[in-house]
């Protein structure tokens, strides 16, 4: 029998449940409904991760007592790290469409993966810079991060799960990763005003952009309506995996851990978990069941239920760090920068597939295609298969990343 907490409003957990679907909703509503500039700026994303901070922190009269309006422990919150994190690791990696990337976009994808090292190799130098005004344990919430620049929010979960990473440090990644958004859009967006600029520096091939509209136009990602039978499958799939993943992880750490022991402190069973679901999902991206429709909008309706799930987890005393976090992010984006100018300059690519390969990075499917709408609106379908790549990568990469950066500080 569950007991009965007085200091919490709403405490069962369907309640809880309906609470974090509703705000998760709401701000997406809003937008949709207001079309705010502020939304620009700051996405829902933000809202949807503090709304719930708020209702688990803040205590306001209610009955004549000091109440929160959500518990910050709840087994749904358990239940979706269970079950919602992989789903939506399936959902999403499953139309990974690396070929289609690799048509039109060209050396392109080498300018991403070069800003992808850059994640990487700032997320190192930036934690070397900052970690001493940091708790111990921040090379988890870079880790995070990375998950977020190198592919996204779900890589952010993913990422998260895998290393332990405390709801606080979730937090703090979220803010710096809402902080960098509002410079580095503009200056991605204002690029265009320097194409020719740029592309000269750079020694682009003049016939390089017509090649790249030709090759988008002949690439078409037609999605069609679902009907009955696809949710069935796609529900198959994704528990199918889930359970495989689940059953087979304990064997793997066990292995790692008996074999190469040096590695014990990287692969935990979380890990391997995760990474068993991605392995499986990037498979299964190049067979048919890549054609199921609907499959990415389910997944990123877990993916913000999660969001509002781990600020219901989190406490602000934690967010104490944010201004060093925050710093060390800065550093961090001119290094990511740095790395795609100079992929640019050695692979002779035009300022809008940089930009575009930066916000497939930083921005994920929310920015890569406003970005390639401003400077090449034929590239916009292609520009979310870009971004898809980024989630392929993150779950491998992220994580590797925040264990570079423990073992440069000495942790």
């Amino acid at each position: 029998m569950t007991s009965v907490d007085p200091s919490v409003v709403i405490q069962s957990p369907l309640g809880v449940f309906s609470m974090l679907a509703f705000i998760a909703g709401f701000f997406f509503w809003l937008e949709k409904q207001t079309n705010a500039r502020l939304f620009h700026y700051l996405p829902p994303l933000l809202f949807i991760y503090a709304t719930p901070v708020i209702l688990g922190n803040l205590q306001f009269g209610w009955g004549g007592e000091s109440r929160v309006m959500i518990p910050n422990s709840s087994v749904v919150y358990s239940g979706l790290s269970q079950y919602a994190l992989p789903a939506f690791i399936v959902l999403m990696l499953i139309k990974v469409n690396i070929p289609a990337v690799v048509r039109v976009m060209g050396r392109g994808v080498l300018v991403m993966l070069m800003g992808t090292a850059g994640v990487v190799v700032g997320a190192v130098v930036s934690y070397l810079i900052v970690h001493q005004w940091l708790s111990d344990d921040a090379w988890k919430g870079y880790g995070a991060l990375a998950g977020s620049w190198i592919g996204g929010t779900s890589n952010l979960l993913a990422t998260s799960q895998m290393l332990g990473t405390s709801e606080e440090q979730i937090g703090l990644a979220v803010i710096a990763d809402n902080v960098i958004y509002v410079v580095w859009l503009p200056i991605l967006l204002m690029s265009r005003n320097f194409a020719d600029q740029f592309n000269r520096w750079a020694r682009v091939h003049p016939e390089r952009l017509s090649m790249m509209d030709s090759a988008a136009q002949m690439h078409v990602e037609a999605d069609k309506a679902p009907e009955m039978r696809d949710y069935l499958f796609i529900a198959a799939i994704v528990f199918g995996v889930t359970w495989l993943a689940q059953t087979i992880a304990p064997a793997i750490t066990s292995g790692i851990a008996n074999n190469v022991e040096f590695l014990k402190p990287v692969f935990s069973e979380s890990t391997v978990r995760v990474l068993v679901v991605t392995t499986i999902a990037l498979i299964l991206s190049t067979t048919p069941i890549s054609k199921l429709p609907n499959t990415t909008a389910i997944g990123t309706a877990l993916v913000y239920l999660f969001v509002a799930a781990m600020g219901a987890r989190a406490s602000i005393s934690g967010l104490a760090e944010a201004p060093a976090f925050v710093l060390g992010a800065f550093i961090w984006i001119a290094i990511h920068g740095a790395f795609c100018l100079a992929g640019a300059w050695l692979f002779r690519v035009d300022v809008h597939s940089v930009a575009i390969a930066s916000a497939a990075n930083i921005g994920a499917a929310a920015s890569a295609p406003i970005v390639a709408a401003h400077h090449r609106p034929s590239l916009v379908p292609v520009s979310i298969l870009m971004a898809l790549l980024g989630y392929a990568l993150g779950n491998y990469l992220a994580p590797l990343a925040a264990h570079l950066a423990r073992i440069a500080a000495g942790q």
